[in-house]
């Protein structure tokens, strides 16, 4: 049996109008570093998931680091 990838292309086209108006936003105000896109979002993913706070990293080794260090795993830990 062929499992067929994902098709991201056709993913994209449903959301582009407002993925492509929220990167233009972004890139014109310069802010990519907590700027006011960046609290909006942070709102919003938190209530998305029901929780009061949530807090954007710059890429998932970011969240990893800091999720590790938040349980106390620190190197030499198994």
């Amino acid at each position: 049996m062929k499992i067929p990838l994902i098709n991201l292309k056709k993913q994209y086209e449903i959301i582009s109008e407002q993925a492509n108006k929220k990167v233009y936003e972004v890139l014109t105000s310069a802010q990519y570093i907590m700027g006011e896109n960046v609290k909006e979002f942070e709102k919003e993913f938190s209530e998305y998931i029901g929780v009061k706070h949530s807090i954007s990293v710059g890429n998932g080794t970011d969240a990893l680091v800091i999720a590790l260090e938040a349980l106390g795993i620190g190197e030499g830990d198994e």
